[in-house]
């Protein structure tokens, strides 16, 4: 299927590694002009080439710190200026800290409220007006499935991506009439660099092994393996293109059919 997105341009945040990487190189193959952000400079500008010799596609890279306002801007006023519009913006970027409520602290919760939920709302105060201004365009969030599918081991991440479908729908209700619609995709657990920060935290609550805390979660889905980030960004890409503009304000699980109270029922073994 021809997606009909060579020539558009696009925004990732979150775009050095993991599911944002594989966003931006299946963007970028498809003849999408990218810009990336992250906070580590390094591995920004080692992907950004990456992606380059794999295309030939302009990608633009820009450090960015989300949790500070006037970056989220910097980031979404200079990739506009260098690729000429933005057809398309993927929120990608942050993460948020496992465990019970027990163990999280201050911190983990503003970690997991302002950058998961508000570098989300931040880029989107910028890039809406663009493009509300060149009459249309695309968003796509994603978020997780923890929003709809709660678990009280998951509940900082639940509560950030709860947020972040709520705020997807009510944005998808008002800019509809601007040409602007929008998407979330809601990820289970994804084989990316994060994943093995998230079994050693299981692990700790749960009184559990490595290894132990590692099968929790494939035991939870029916294909009995967590995804890989190829299946979430090729997911994403469908989403981003032009065909797709008419998903707005829907959220779409790709998890395997995980079913959240089975893992629950094995971390009260």
């Amino acid at each position: 299927m021809e997606l009909q997105l060579k020539g558009k341009t696009a925004l990732i945040t979150g775009g050095s590694e993991g599911i944002g990487k594989g966003i931006a190189m299946g963007l970028a193959k498809e003849g999408v002009d990218v810009a990336i952000c992250a906070r580590r400079p390094e591995p920004l500008e080692a992907t950004a080439q990456e992606i380059r010799d794999a295309t030939g596609v302009k990608v633009v890279a820009i450090p960015t710190d989300l949790t500070e306002d006037s970056q989220a801007k910097k980031f979404v006023d200079d990739s506009a200026g260098e690729l000429g519009r933005v057809d398309i913006m993927v929120n990608n970027a942050g993460s948020s800290p496992g465990g019970v409520i027990e163990h999280l602290s201050e911190d983990d919760w503003a970690q997991s409220l302002q950058l998961k939920f508000m570098g989300y709302v931040r880029c989107l105060r910028y890039v809406l007006p663009i493009m509300v201004e060149q009459g249309g365009g695309r968003v796509v969030n994603l978020i997780g499935n923890d929003g709809v599918k709660p678990s009280y081991w998951e509940i900082a991440p639940g509560a950030a991506n709860a947020a972040g479908q709520n705020l997807t729908k009510s944005l998808a209700g008002q800019y509809g009439k601007d040409n602007i619609s929008f998407v979330a995709v809601n990820p289970g657990p994804v084989r990316t660099e994060r994943w093995t920060g998230l079994v050693n935290a299981m692990a700790r609550d749960m009184n559990l092994s490595f290894e132990e805390a590692d099968k929790l979660a494939p035991a939870s889905i029916p294909l009995g393996r967590i995804a890989e980030t190829e299946e979430v960004a090729n997911l994403c890409i469908m989403l981003a293109s032009p065909l797709m503009h008419f998903v707005n304000g829907t959220q779409i699980e790709i998890d395997g059919g995980q079913e959240k109270s089975l893992m629950d029922r094995l971390r009260d073994r």
